[in-house]
């Protein structure tokens, strides 16, 4: 089994992703992050960008140097009579990754300046960067198109660098036009043209061909492959980090040193500083890629894992999940009850799967959390067996002043009262709930995530479905409430969450 080095530039052509700019404190956050989950190497910056980008440079240079990362840095440059190289040795970095020309189109029409002149000033800042200390990648921009139409020009480049101190050629389809099959061809004609040479590859993901294209490259023999967390890049995106790696380990049986478990947890942490929401049917991080929806896939998982594949959630950090809703039989719903805890003979089976069926033929969502209440239904148990009853609340939003909730809770039949003001309505609500358990010494339960569901259509009387993410001591939930109204919704999924917690 070989292995091959993986290079993240989520921070450098990552954050070129239309809307998206990390903070130091995120790009700091990120880096070490990446390294923890075992990145070989890091392109972090453009050199020149800002002051700002200069100041984020140097406190990533200075942890790295700290904690012995420093080698993993990289810095995209420019041929630039030496400022780029300046802009990095000042920054405390010590590689750059230069930005050359590797389409005759790109020389002659962008730089206006023959192959000649452009390979004595990239000669130029490469004797320099040796004199510096600096170690030299080059990237040849434009490299795919090359290949296509001006093939001498690429390889006149490749003779004439090949004998200096570059370490590392880079071979990037700068605008997403390659194949599998041209991919393979362009990337094993030049490994065999120069087979002492080390060779990465960077894929662009605009005909959706990234990955695939990665694995063509990686099969024609290149060295290092660049990825983007998320996928994140210009216009369609990079080589998903979490997807290459995936294909690489399963399908292609090559080592990477990246640490699996680790994947889901930094996909999310970029997700949330890039604001840039994950897809639900992403490959390895979406939220839906592990989740089980017909029930003969249910059944086949309690028959000797019959839909199970190599990519089982526990890999990566994750749970297999089974959804509740039309499509639902009684092993999706058995599969949650065990989850649960919670048993049920044949026929409380039957009556909950067929309102379960009910339910989901309405398109309402259903989730592992509702069951019990849905169970407490369909058995026509009492409602007065919840044991915690948002009785009566008013909120009061007026102009010019926070918004104010006062509200009435029965807990264990036990009638408490509380007012409080918020930044918004549901906020006003949630601290007064907040400080009636407060006063009863019991644990608050902490709101990590909200997110408001509206359908299409823009009809102002639509069921808006709002979907809360809470974490009790130790333990990770959603609710959901399903009203007209936004905030009732909330508050719909505020009671259910007092409830799960009342009996933890």
């Amino acid at each position: 089994m070989s292995t091959i080095e993986i290079m993240d530039t989520t921070l450098r052509d990552g954050e070129q992703t239309s809307g998206v700019s990390f903070s130091t404190q995120e790009k700091l956050s990120i880096t070490r992050l990446l390294t923890e989950m075992g990145v070989n190497r890091l392109e972090i910056a453009s050199a020149k960008v800002s002051e700002g980008e200069f100041n984020t440079v140097q406190k990533i240079a200075n942890w790295a140097k700290n904690s012995g990362h420093l080698d993993k840095l990289e810095i995209l440059g420019f041929v630039d009579n030496g400022i780029s190289l300046e802009w990095i040795k000042k920054s405390g970095c010590k590689t750059i990754n230069l930005l050359t020309k590797g389409s005759l189109n790109h020389v002659t029409n962008q730089l206006r300046k023959t192959p000649e002149q452009h390979l004595y000033d990239i000669k130029k800042n490469v004797e320099l960067a040796n004199s510096m200390n600096i170690l030299v990648n080059v990237y040849l921009e434009d490299w795919s198109n090359g290949m296509i139409h001006s093939p001498e020009y690429v390889y006149q480049m490749l003779d004439e660098l090949k004998d200096t101190s570059i370490k590392r050629f880079m071979l990037p389809d700068t605008l997403g036009i390659l194949n599998p099959n041209t991919t393979k061809k362009f990337c094993k004609d030049v490994i065999t043209k120069y087979p002492k040479l080390h060779f990465d590859y960077h894929a662009h993901n605009d005909y959706d061909l990234a990955v695939a294209n990665v694995m063509a490259a990686v099969e024609a023999g290149v060295q290092g492959i660049h990825v983007t967390m998320n996928g994140l890049g210009e216009r369609a995106g990079n080589a998903p980090l979490p997807s290459v790696v995936a294909v690489l380990h399963d399908q292609m049986k090559i080592k990477t040193s990246i640490k699996e478990s680790l994947l889901n947890k930094v996909s999310r942490v970029v997700e949330t500083y890039s604001g840039l929401n994950i897809s639900s049917n992403q490959p390895i991080i979406g939220e839906n890629v592990f989740t089980q929806t017909a029930g003969i896939h249910a059944d086949g998982d309690n028959k000797n894992n019959l839909y199970y594949n190599d990519l089982y959630p526990d890999r990566f950090g994750r749970v297999r999940e089974y959804a509740l809703g039309k499509l639902s039989g009684k092993s999706n719903i058995k599969k949650n009850l065990e989850a649960l805890g919670i048993e049920l003979d044949n026929d409380e089976m039957i009556k909950v799967t067929n309102r379960v069926i009910e339910l989901g033929d309405r398109k309402e969502i259903i989730t592992q959390e509702d069951l019990p209440f849905i169970i407490s239904d369909v058995l026509n148990t009492n409602e007065n067996e919840k044991k915690v009853k948002i009785k009566s609340y008013a909120l009061v939003l007026s102009k010019g002043l926070h918004p104010t909730a006062s509200i009435q809770v029965e807990i264990n039949d036990k009638i408490y009262e509380q007012t409080s003001s918020g930044d918004g309505q549901y906020d006003a609500f949630f601290k007064a709930v907040a400080l009636i358990y407060q006063k009863l010494n019991k644990t608050k339960p902490i709101l990590t995530n909200y997110k408001v569901i509206i359908p299409p259509g823009g009809h102002t009387d639509a069921l808006v479905q709002t979907v809360i993410s809470w974490k009790y001591n130790n333990h990770e939930f959603k609710t959901r409430g399903l009203d007209a109204d936004q905030t009732e919704a909330a508050i719909q999924a505020t009671e259910k969450m007092l409830n799960i917690i009342e009996k933890m």
